[in-house]
């Protein structure tokens, strides 16, 4: 009973306070540079989905399709980021996404790093899915290690920075510039080592996106938009494309990890906005995640 307390009171904690994080005293994304997206993407799927007008890469998902991008190049380690704006009204069953993935290179086999709106109903918020798994590609056989969040603030009224930092020991999830999960390496076999690309996309997942697949995508709202800018690209690619190089940091003091007011941010979010944790909840079998 405890833990479905917790379930519960969390999204309502976070609807009702609405105020923005603690500061976590550093900007990350200030120390990277943005690249325009012909110069770090190329379409990969539905390009008469696509629009490129003052440095805003649209895509759209109608009844007929929807679109996604792919870096250039593979990286080992790296920040990616892009500011994101998503459409308001009804978007059940719409994911629009930014993620790391190698599934082209490991078919059946591969590692991802998530970032995905999961579309919602009117009077309900956007809910934002961070997600890591490795070697698995569907047929029952991924383990998700979600985490949810319900923002500080509504993702459809303007742009906003959603970052992914990748090194060898651990992966963290930003929000403007506010961490709001840290996912470290605790063994080789719950963290994914091999270079991934980064991609973005919209598409229908009606079977589970929006409370389990309770909505479906409901084509009379067709085009569902999502917006993307201000790309960044940061990183140590794994093509030969660029010199060896050093993981990118986000830490002030350029270590790896968080600073003390960047932890402190980070569980101020994840007490008050975070609405799911894969290690909570009590009808997985932990047992595939010793992490937890």
């Amino acid at each position: 009973m405890a833990l479905l307390s917790f379930f519960i009171l969390i999204p309502m904690i976070g609807l009702c306070i609405a105020q923005n994080p603690p500061s976590p005293g550093y900007s990350p994304s200030s120390r990277f540079g943005t690249v325009a997206f012909d110069q770090g993407f190329r379409t990969l799927w539905g390009p008469q989905h696509q629009r490129k007008d003052h440095g805003t890469l649209t895509i759209w998902l109608d009844k007929s399709s929807g679109s996604g991008f792919k870096s250039l190049h593979p990286y080992k380690s790296g920040y990616f980021s892009a500011s994101i704006k998503v459409q308001p009204g009804y978007t059940a069953g719409v994911i629009t996404s930014f993620y790391l993935s190698n599934n082209e290179a490991h078919p059946g086999d591969h590692d991802e790093v998530d970032i995905e709106f999961l579309g919602t109903i009117p009077g309900k918020p956007y809910t934002l899915q961070t997600n890591v798994y490795m070697r698995g590609s569907g047929g029952g056989r991924v383990i998700g290690r979600e985490m949810k969040f319900h923002l500080w603030f509504d993702p459809t009224q303007d742009f906003h920075n959603y970052a992914i930092l990748q090194t060898p020991n651990e992966i963290i999830f930003l929000v403007d510039d506010v961490p709001i999960r840290r996912y470290p390496r605790k063994s080789d076999a719950t963290f994914p080592l091999r270079p991934m690309w980064v991609y973005g996309s919209i598409w229908d997942a009606s079977s589970w996106a929006t409370e389990n697949g309770r909505y479906k995508a409901d084509y009379r709202f067709q085009p569902f938009i999502g917006r993307y800018r201000n790309f960044r690209l940061s990183g140590c690619t794994a093509d030969g494309s660029s010199a060896s190089c050093r993981p990118p940091s986000i830490s002030p003091s350029g270590a790896g990890g968080l600073s003390r007011q960047q932890v402190g941010a980070m569980a101020w979010v994840q007490r008050n906005y975070m609405v799911y944790n894969y290690c909570r909840d009590p009808s997985r079998d932990h047992t595939v995640t010793p992490e937890c």
